[in-house]
């Protein structure tokens, strides 16, 4: 007993065990460390393995007696827990779970879960859970308080559909049980959103945020921790909804809080400022987005450790940022660092580990290293298809990568396939006007244009258009883009009248709001005048060229070996090289930045 070793005659002497740390330190037999108010110390590792090889009576007892250390020294602690962890994992690779006491599986569960072992956790967890619903003595609330600690379990482990049938399933029980109003309700109704949103089920996703956000405001104020992080949640929903106005105030608020509240160190506001980092990095924001990721990733490191999935994710988000801003080779060295961590850490038929892949493979193709990039990406869809299923998000995002291989390397068959299954599985699973639909449309309608197929791309281009023009308005520079393409298409068509429609108040809103000298307005200037001349209008056609601020009388490149059916088809060819309009200008690259919570 620790009694036998510590105390000395009838009590607790302090004296006496710094005398035994002084003894055994002389020796090297153990060192020493500290966080707050505690004090660490640290067998040898040879000791270590001389305990785990001894088999006799006792040392059953003292591994009884570590376990039971260990449970009461667990806590929220990140530092704390770190420490504890190796021992933990040790202890766990001695014993049975089923030998475990309930206490025991859940302590070390929320321990190991914090420190990343999201797999082993749920192990631990799922275990007590048995326990308790083989145990008479279990109360419905403390079993329910175990498969909600199960369910987030799932969830940092991505196994989301796993996790919304816990979650639905405590939040129903909780509601009989304890009513809507109790805190234990709303926040399991707030678990049960997040997993929603995972699965970008967001119109379940936000009338859950949205109601939790009133509740926690109403009963425990603006600024409790609470509140703050139900407003985190809905913003990150509308986020997912391309809501982006929205989720940057609340974003912002939200930061702004959790440094007046708890500081820059605390995880709550590092999360926070990753959040928003994220959102910049939607909007498009690369340098206020790199700023805030840089930051984010020197904390992680600091405070959980560089082979923390956590930490690691933040890598892969920082990552992202230099391949938007066109840093390839800072981009690939970080994440081919990341997919090694990924696979050393988590295993290589992991989700992160298999995002990390698709990420890399992403940065070969902006290189130009297409062969190394299609492999990877067959890879990767093989491995979702596996493991996740076709309706996945994931599994979706990794065939819309593959297809924009395919149709890098004019693979028109092997691209059109692919695209027109993963428009109709948007269209269904999220509808015609998310944004995701729309840009899965938005290539699916190029494959069309490349293949010189005028009347499909336009059927597509249309619905674009309408649906652009619904959700962000007619001044947003996608809808303007929208506009241009469905207008050059109807000039490929021949329909001058009606490509004229179109161009004059795309310019027109291109140059009131990117400015006359941005490509997307050039190509649209150049489009207009091209159609003027067809239509007979020749002076206003010079006159329209007067606005254009390249010159582009190289731009009919002849020494292509496609062959083209107009001088317009040769010229949109050279102004979508030149200006870089082209269906990839409108894919976002959507594996390579994570969510922060």
């Amino acid at each position: 007993k620790l009694s036998d070793l510590l105390w000395k005659g009838a009590g607790w002497d302090e004296w006496h065990l710094q005398e035994i740390i002084r003894d055994l330190s002389a020796f090297s037999l153990v060192t020493t460390s500290s966080t707050e108010n505690s004090l660490f110390i640290h067998l040898h590792p040879l000791v270590q393995a001389w305990s785990r090889d001894t088999s006799s009576t006792s040392s059953q007892s003292y591994r009884s007696m570590a376990i039971q250390i260990l449970t009461a020294c667990g806590s929220k602690d990140i530092g704390l827990n770190r420490l504890l962890l190796p021992h933990i994992l040790d202890i766990i690779r001695q014993i049975e779970l089923h030998d475990m006491q309930i206490n025991d599986l859940m302590s070390f569960g929320e321990v190991i879960r914090q420190q990343g072992h999201y797999h082993r956790a749920g192990q631990l967890l799922q275990k007590a859970l048995e326990h308790m619903k083989r145990s008479n003595q279990a109360t419905p609330l403390n079993t329910l308080q175990v498969t909600s600690l199960l369910a987030d379990s799932y969830w940092s482990d991505r196994r989301w559909a796993e996790s919304e049938r816990l979650c639905a399933e405590v939040h129903k029980q909780r509601k009989q049980l304890l009513g809507a109003a109790h805190p234990d309700t709303i926040k399991s109704a707030a678990s049960l959103a997040r997993t929603y949103r995972s699965l970008e089920r967001w119109t379940e996703s936000e009338g859950l945020d949205v109601e939790v956000l009133r509740q926690r405001r109403q009963i425990l104020g603006l600024k409790h921790p609470d509140t703050i992080e139900a407003a985190a949640s809905l913003a990150m929903t509308y986020r997912g909804q391309g809501r982006q106005t929205e989720c940057e105030e609340l974003e912002m608020e939200v930061l702004e809080q959790r440094r007046q509240i708890l500081g820059t160190d605390h995880p709550d506001t590092i999360r926070a400022a990753a959040n928003l980092a994220l959102t910049y990095h939607s909007q498009k924001r690369w340098n206020e987005s790199e700023k805030l990721f840089t930051e984010v990733l020197r904390q992680r490191r600091r405070i959980l450790g560089v082979d923390h999935p956590i930490t690691i994710r933040a890598a892969a988000s920082l990552a992202s940022t230099y391949y938007s801003q066109g840093r390839l080779v800072e981009s690939e060295k970080l994440f081919l660092e990341v997919l090694e961590q990924q696979k050393r850490v988590l295993g290589v038929e992991h989700p992160d580990t298999i995002r990390a892949t698709a990420n890399l493979a992403i940065t070969y193709h902006s290189q130009g290293c297409l062969t190394e990039c299609e492999k990877l990406l067959e890879e990767v869809l093989e491995r979702r298809k596996r493991s996740l299923g076709m309706d996945h998000p994931d599994t979706i995002r990794a065939a819309e990568n593959l297809a924009w291989i395919y149709h890098s390397q004019e693979r028109w068959n092997e691209c059109e396939n692919l695209e027109l299954e993963l428009f109709e599985r948007r269209r269904r699973v999220l509808g015609m006007e998310h944004p995701d639909t729309i840009k899965v449309a938005t290539s699916l309608s190029w494959t069309y244009h490349s293949q010189q197929r005028w009347s499909e791309s336009s059927a597509l281009e249309v619905e674009i258009l309408d649906q652009r023009r619904k959700t962000l308005g007619t001044e947003h520079p996608d809808t303007i883009r929208a506009t241009t393409n469905l207008a050059f298409t109807h000039a490929l068509e021949g329909l001058w009248i009606e490509a004229f429609m179109l161009l004059v108040p795309a310019v027109q809103a291109g140059v009131k709001v990117q400015g006359l000298q941005h490509p997307h307005t050039q190509f649209a200037i150049e489009i207009l005048a091209f159609v003027l001349k067809k239509m007979g209008m020749h002076r206003e056609a010079q006159e329209t060229k007067a606005f254009l601020v390249l010159d582009a009388s190289h731009l009919h490149d002849r020494s292509s070996p496609r062959r083209v059916r107009s001088p317009l088809l040769a010229l949109g060819q050279a102004l979508r090289r030149i200006f870089g309009h082209s269906r990839a200008d409108d894919r976002s690259i959507t594996e390579q930045v994570h969510d922060a919570a």
